[in-house]
């Protein structure tokens, strides 16, 4: 018999795999058709997708808010209905004004049907439970590009880069709508119901002034930024240092199985252990792969690193925040956290190209390198305020501290 947890997940992987591959990784395969077809410069087809990312990232406490007062089901319906009317503007557009105005409308989409939306949803659903719904979840998104990119090159080479939207939006409305609006539960599940914590901080106390917020958010600011600039850039670092355009390629393919990988592992300790040390392993191993780069350490056992670490950090931004500030609050400091690491990615496109530009690809690495020591100092700094609590609860119950 299948689970209504497994269904649940099941339906909501399916969701995202469409979703992430029809927005965020949509540009791969369609950008040399759709450069070639209009005319347009590469850096406004890049342009269009930095677009999308700031509206999301702008819109993204709005969505929490919607998620947090009546679940996930509604919201994430309108996501996907946004994405496929954004898909639609783009496959008709007659000029880059009008593709940005798509890219905009998708952007309000991103927001309301991507990780961020379906974490504060699991969080709705399974309330304290939801942890390992996060984990699983979040392997169907690891397939998102493996199945979304050769599926877009396929259907640019049949049909060209405009029917290629069409069909996406197409999928959306028959298939990712229906999916959020009849298989996912209407109400939150009995044993997660979210009622809020009486001793818990209000959604309006948590901000950059709380120490655990500002941590994790400048956790996820750094390595939004870094895995953006890593994703566009990567190609262009590696191959400065002598490496073939194909070698580099190559490694990169290592990045995807590393994330998958890690996150397997994770959902074997079945949540055994606090989600300070899945962020702990993914900040580590993140600046393990950048300094390993830069040390000349072999470039797969260094982005295989990276790619561990990033494929951690996707389940350590949903698992973090609900074990730090409880159900109750859970769905709104979801978008709150959600805001920031948005537009680190929507400017991380313009970062990385002003640094290769700037100051050139080898002293790029070095910054980045340099900038993945920041998270890792702040894990310490929550995991210190983390054991500092857990004393004081031990101290109060005669009872010894365990992390």
């Amino acid at each position: 018999m299948i689970t209504e947890q497994t269904r649940t997940i099941s339906a909501l992987g399916l969701v995202q795999i469409l979703s992430w591959g029809s927005t965020f990784y949509l540009m791969a395969p369609l950008a040399q058709d759709m450069a070639r077809d209009t005319g347009w410069d590469m850096s406004l087809l890049s342009a269009g997708v930095s677009l999308g990312l700031l509206v999301s990232g702008l819109g993204a406490p709005t969505i929490g808010r919607w998620i947090a007062h009546g679940g996930g089901r509604a919201t994430l319906s309108f996501g996907m209905m946004c994405i496929a009317a954004g898909l639609v503007v783009l496959g008709l557009a007659p000029s880059p004004l009008v593709y940005l105005v798509g890219w905009s409308v998708i952007g309000v989409g991103m927001a309301a049907g991507l990780y961020d939306a379906a974490f504060s949803t699991l969080g709705y659903i399974y309330g304290r439970n939801a942890r390992s719904a996060i984990t699983q979840l979040t392997l169907w998104g690891g397939f998102a590009s493996t199945i979304c990119w050769p599926l877009s090159a396929w259907l640019v080479e049949l049909h060209g880069w405009r029917v290629t939207c069409l069909i996406y939006a197409a999928i959306h409305l028959t298939v990712t709508v229906p999916i959020c609006l009849f298989l996912l539960p209407r109400a939150a599940a009995q044993a997660g119901h979210p009622d809020r914590d009486p001793t818990a901080p209000s959604p309006a106390r948590i901000g950059a002034r709380d120490l655990r917020f500002f941590c994790v958010a400048v956790i996820g600011v750094i390595l939004s930024l870094l895995a953006t600039i890593w994703s566009i850039h990567m190609v262009t670092i590696l191959t400065s240092s002598g490496l073939s355009t194909a070698a580099a390629i190559g490694l990169g393919t290592l990045i995807g199985p590393a994330q998958v990988g890690a996150r397997v592992l994770e959902m074997l300790g079945r949540g055994r252990h606090h989600p300070i040390w899945t962020t702990a392993a993914s900040t580590g191993l993140i600046l393990l792969g950048f300094a390993g780069l830069q040390m000349g350490l072999p470039a797969s056992a260094a982005l295989i690193a990276f790619g561990a670490g990033n494929g951690l950090w996707s389940i350590a931004r949903g698992a973090l925040p609900l074990a730090l500030f409880g159900v109750g609050t859970y769905a709104e400091t979801m978008g709150r956290l959600a805001r920031p690491m948005l537009l680190a990615s929507a400017v991380a496109p313009l970062v990385g190209g002003f640094l290769i530009d700037g100051i050139g690809p080898g002293a790029t690495m070095t910054t980045l390198a340099a900038l993945a020591i920041i998270p890792c100092i702040a894990t310490v700094i929550l995991y210190r305020w983390i054991l500092r609590e857990k004393r004081q609860v031990g101290r109060s119950n005669d009872v010894k501290p365990h992390l």
